[in-house]
């Protein structure tokens, strides 16, 4: 399987290059979540539902969650070798959420680039360009090189200098842009992270909780999943089908398939 993924990157690769939209015009609306719950193919999967990602007032690139995947993909270990072989190849980033749970955020090498880059045009106007090289020297050294979700300080220090002389701001700078965090276990290591994703964390963490509570109220803790994909969430600006897909595959929302279609049902502790 990894040596297909690998067979077939080169051509997805110039896809993305080529056009960013959907090769299926309009893709959110013709597939609804019970006609696309699985795939047979982790790459098939991460591309619809980076497709599928709701349309949010934030500045942010779209990402799926490693849970969405197992929810989609029946074989886990199968998406664990997928990931790690699309990880070596530069096809995607993976990423420890801040979320108070075991999240992984999944994102296309492409858009984290283009994250990269709005950071740098919004601080264009208040920092000076000696400073701002340090984005330069993060996306040519660190980023090409370390592609693991974590890297210690000195070997950032060490990766940096090899486009120029690192100072304590530079570092301060890649923090406060929201590129790097600290581990709270070992604060000599830092996390890669996604840039203004903050917001987004809080209405995932709200809008399970939601969907939880919604089918809790039910009087056998389930419902169809048609007409539950079509309800609106008031406390998070990710949609239904981002937190279906997500609960599912964390084993929170388990689903039956009966003659009439899906049903979504509460998971037993």
């Amino acid at each position: 399987m990894a040596g297909n993924i690998s067979e077939s990157l080169k051509g997805k690769k110039r896809a993305r290059e080529s056009d960013a939209e959907p090769e299926t015009a309009d893709i959110d609306h013709i597939l609804s979540l019970e006609e696309n719950l699985t795939f047979s193919d982790t790459l098939v999967a991460l591309r619809i539902m980076r497709e599928q990602f709701p349309q949010i007032d934030k500045p942010i690139q779209p990402f799926i969650l490693r849970s969405q995947l197992y929810s989609s993909v029946e074989d886990r270990t199968q998406v664990d070798r997928d990931l790690e072989t699309l990880r070596r190849e530069k096809v995607l980033r993976i990423f420890k959420l801040n979320s108070g749970q075991d999240d992984h955020a999944i994102m296309f090498l492409d858009d984290y680039l283009c994250q990269v880059d709005r950071v740098v045009k919004r601080l264009e106007g208040e920092k000076g360009s000696d400073v701002l090289e340090v984005f330069n020297w993060f996306r040519s050294h660190v980023i090409d090189f370390k592609l693991e979700p974590s890297i210690e300080h000195q070997e950032l220090c060490t990766l940096l200098s090899l486009g120029g002389k690192v100072k304590d701001e530079h570092i301060s700078l890649l923090m406060n842009s929201g590129l790097l965090t600290r581990q709270l276990i070992d604060p000599n290591i830092y996390w890669f992270a996604i840039p203004n994703i903050g917001s987004v964390l809080k209405g995932l963490s709200q809008g399970r909780k939601e969907v939880l509570s919604l089918l809790n109220r039910r009087r056998y803790k389930e419902m169809m999943l048609a007409p539950l994909e079509k309800k609106r969430l008031r406390f998070s600006s990710l949609d239904m089908r981002f937190h279906l897909r997500d609960l599912i595959g964390s084993g929170h929302l388990k689903t039956v398939q009966i003659p009439t279609g899906i049903v979504v049902r509460v998971s037993k502790d």
